[in-house]
Order: C-alpha cells, then structure tokens, then sequence
C-alpha cells in the first residue's frame, strides 16, 4: 500500500424478509471489485437486524435489497462520491418514471414523497424511498434510526439537518422478480 493511502474496505449489507427466490441471483449481481477499494466484504441479514457494518470495519456501507431490483454494477456509482470526499451519503435514483411495473399512482406518490423530504431535509434527493444507497463511516455513526420502515426517509432527513453532504447518483433497476 501507497505511504499516506488509506485502506478502503466497502461492506455491502443485503437485508432479506422472505427473499428465498431471488437472493442468489441479487448476490451474484454484486460487484467482486471497485477501483479505490481494496476489500469488498457482503453481509445478508434479517431485515429488521441491527446494522453489524460498523463492528466489521467498514469504511463505506451500501444497502440493496435482496428482491434484485438494484443493478449490482451501479454500486461503484454510489461509493465514487464518498470515495472522491464529495459526499457523506449518496441515494441511488431510480428512473420512477420510466419503470414499466410502477403504477401511474406509484409514480406521482414516490415524487410527492421525495418533494416532501427535500423540504424536511433541505437537500435536493429525487428518490427519496429508494433503499440503494451508500453510507461513509462516519455518517453511518451519526444516524439514529428509530423508524424501521421508513430508514430510508428518515436518514435523509436527519442527514440534511445535520448539514451531512447528501449526493444522488442515478442508477438502473432490474425488471421486477416479484
């Protein structure tokens, strides 16, 4: 290792509620390497567990979901932002519009609910409900989840009022396996 360069080690956290079907094909999509990374480690948990990331040592953390909607490729998308130090959180944005299995009402909820969550939160996050996102260590140290549903919005928010830097990157989903 370079002198004064940092190891990175990236924990990949895979929450499950009845993912049986498609849990296999969710962890063969991870990414086996990311430049700027020198260890990626892949942690599958009960959804509803207490996050282990941060007693494993991990630099970054990035949640997807077991259900394969998330392209596994896109995670290099979400850690370059914490990597270059542009962000402390970054959300993947989904194409809300452009996704066939959505309904129209889906579509205009999941933009009212973003909407809403930019002004609690002052930052500018197009999806906010999206659960593909990466945390750096340090923010992931300072959240303080009480909701377990609502992780997703309640991090943002909590993030924004903290003057943390929440980035969004956009990303690709993969056809619905449900």
């Amino acid at each position: 290792m370079e002198k004064g360069k940092k190891y990175m080690k990236l924990i990949i956290q895979v929450p499950c509620y009845n993912e049986e079907k498609t849990l296999e094909l969710a962890y063969n999509d991870l990414p086996r390497h990311i430049d700027g990374i020198d260890t990626i480690e892949y942690l599958i948990i009960n959804d509803g567990s207490k996050d282990a990331c941060l007693r494993l040592g991990a630099d970054i953390i990035v949640n997807t979901d077991a259900d394969n909607q998330y392209c596994g490729e896109d995670i290099e998308k979400l850690v370059r932002p914490i990597l270059e130090r542009k962000a402390d959180m970054v959300i993947g944005e989904r194409p809300i519009d452009e996704t066939e299995h959505f309904s129209w009402k889906k579509k205009k909820f999941q933009h009212l609910g973003s909407w809403v969550v930019r002004v609690a939160s002052n930052t500018d996050v197009p999806d906010a409900p999206s659960g593909f996102r990466a945390y750096s260590r340090e923010t992931a140290m300072r959240m303080n989840v009480v909701n377990e549903y609502t992780y997703t919005l309640e991090t943002i928010i909590q993030a924004g009022q903290s003057k943390m830097a929440v980035a969004s990157v956009p990303i690709r989903t993969n056809p619905e396996t449900r």
